[in-house]
């Protein structure tokens, strides 16, 4: 679990941790994603260990433990941050995994059988920070590596691979073909061949994951600046139908828009998630024409379905979508009002990135223009001079013109037609007659 944004404080709590129970003659190391980032040269807040400290001994070695999974032998550990979390999980081999998700069964065991159970080879490295510092390829790291399935050759080549036979890794937990997707995309690595062909062999099988921790990975892969590369191994690796619960894969089209996110940070930096599952589907299925609004409503709503978003992710996915299609086919037909309150409505920021992938003239030229708008008469969206309770006491009685009514009202203050209450007030009285 992260524990700090600082990681030299974030090892130096999981080095405490480890000190205490080899104190007690435990066996204990760092484990699995911390030991693969810190031989990249990379600088982890995650840290996890792996002991062979039972449950109930890790419990009773550190106060405030927190057991979060003790059929599985995990517990959480303070660091030194109150709210600072390290799980610390015991040394164990896994029975069948008749829910193709968690064991029926697991024994304690030893730091070999450990690393034989996990998922690809550079998730099953340890590491003894205990240890002088020693020399792995080109760079330094701080502690001895120990490694029982070859993953230290294989993260110096740059592939994932599974852990022993990639098909019976996978009839475990088929999510993990997702993980090695993603891991692909995120480190730049290569695949094994065996293990590609075995998750091509059984892509069918994701079905059998939830929609949740489908629609979770797919989260994790599309908010990485290489979310172009995971989406095209998806594709490569026939993903793409089972992930988004489709009969067949969707033609291939260029990312023009999930490509144009690449960086390293996401653009724009608001709602990263819903902008890229948006360009993900601009690319994959968005129409020659102009998008009927019911028609992309329709499309998210299939989306959401298949990946288990919340109802605020559609939303956002769908405005996005919606100002993108307007932008394209409305803009320069626009007067100030229109423009303004496209401006200001959600998805604009998310639409004008991915507008600029589609069409970089026109994006040029939206973005001239709201700096322009942004300084006229109150900006883009200010607050109304006039409201409904103020006409309710000027003795207009609501009905179903008052929301047009005090639309037409706010166009006028947005356009600088009225720039007074009085003015305002004046403006109502007439259009009501």
């Amino acid at each position: 679990m992260a524990i700090h944004a600082d990681p030299a404080r974030a090892r130096a709590a999981a080095v405490k941790i480890v000190a205490r129970l080899r104190e007690l003659g435990h066996t204990a190391f760092f484990a699995g994603g911390c030991v693969r980032d810190e031989l990249l040269g990379l600088h982890p807040t995650d840290f996890d260990i792996a002991t062979s400290a039972r449950p109930d001994q890790v419990a009773r070695t550190f106060r405030g433990t927190r057991l979060v999974g003790q059929a599985f032998g995990v517990v959480l550990v303070p660091g030194d941050d109150a709210q600072a979390m390290i799980e610390v999980a015991t040394f164990r081999a896994d029975g069948p995994y008749s829910d193709r998700r968690r064991p029926d069964s697991i024994a304690f065991a030893d730091d070999v059988a450990d690393a034989h159970r996990r998922d690809f080879t550079i998730n099953a490295l340890f590491l003894d920070p205990l240890a002088p510092a020693t020399t792995v390829g080109e760079s330094s790291i701080a502690g001895r590596v120990i490694d029982h399935v070859g993953g230290l050759s294989d993260l110096q080549s740059r592939i994932i691979r599974a852990v022993g036979n990639p098909a019976q890794r996978l009839c475990e937990d088929h999510l993990r073909a997702l993980r090695a997707a993603r891991f692909a995309a995120r480190l730049g690595f290569a695949l094994d061949p065996a293990t590609a062909d075995a998750i091509r062999a059984h892509a069918r099988d994701l079905a059998g994951v939830s929609r949740e921790r489908i629609g979770e990975e797919v989260r994790r892969m599309l908010v990485h600046p290489r979310r172009a590369q995971a989406i095209s191994l998806l594709r490569d690796l026939d993903l793409l139908a089972p992930v988004l619960d489709l009969p067949s894969t969707p033609p291939m089209r260029p990312m023009t828009c999930l490509s144009s996110l690449q960086g390293p940070d996401p653009a724009p930096p608001t709602e990263p998630f819903i902008v890229a599952l948006a360009a993900w589907i601009v690319d994959s299925f968005a129409p020659a024409e102009p998008w009927p609004t019911a028609a992309i409503s329709a499309t998210v709503g299939r989306i959401r379905a298949a990946l288990c978003l919340s109802n605020d992710v559609r939303d956002g996915v769908v405005a996005v979508i919606s100002v993108l299609v307007s932008l394209e086919s409305e803009w320069e037909a626009s007067g100030m009002a229109g423009r303004k309150r496209r401006a200001s409505s959600r998805g604009f920021s998310g639409a004008l990135a991915l507008l600029n992938a589609r069409n970089p003239n026109l994006a040029k030229r939206v973005s001239e223009e709201i700096n322009r708008l942004s300084v006229c008469f109150g900006g883009l969206s200010p607050e109304p001079l006039v409201t409904g309770d103020l006409l309710v006491d000027q003795g207009l009685a609501p009905g179903p013109r008052f929301k047009r009514l005090l639309d037409l009202v706010y166009d006028a203050q947005l356009e600088g037609r009225i720039t007074t209450v009085s003015e305002g007030l004046e403006l109502a009285r007439g259009l009501s007659v």
